[in-house]
C-alpha cells in the first residue's frame, strides 16, 4: 500500500501495444462515410443551384429581347403610321 501512484509501472506481460477496440474502428468508418456523403450533398445542391441562377440568367436575357421586340415593332408602326398620314 505505500506504492508511489506516479511511479512508473512495467506493462503487463504480453502485447507491447495495446489493440484498438473493433468499436472504434466502426465509429471511424461511420464518420468518414457521413463525411463523404456530406460533400457529395453540398456538390449536387450546388451543381442545382447553378442550373436555376442559369435559368433564371437565360429568362430574363429573353424578357429583355421579348421588351427590344415591342420597341422594335412599335417604332415601325409609328413610321408607317408617319408615312401613311403624309
Amino acid at each position: 500500500m505505500n506504492e508511489d501512484p506516479l511511479a512508473p509501472h512495467e506493462p503487463p506481460e504480453g502485447d507491447d501495444q495495446p489493440m484498438r477496440s473493433r468499436g472504434s474502428s466502426v465509429v471511424f468508418a461511420l464518420v468518414a462515410l457521413a463525411l463523404i456523403l456530406a460533400i457529395a450533398f453540398f456538390y449536387l445542391t450546388n451543381e442545382r443551384r447553378e442550373d436555376r441562377r442559369a435559368d433564371k440568367l437565360t429568362e430574363a436575357a429573353g424578357a429583355v429581347d421579348d421588351a427590344a421586340a415591342v420597341v422594335g415593332d412599335a417604332a415601325k408602326n409609328a413610321a408607317d403610321a408617319l408615312r401613311n398620314h403624309d
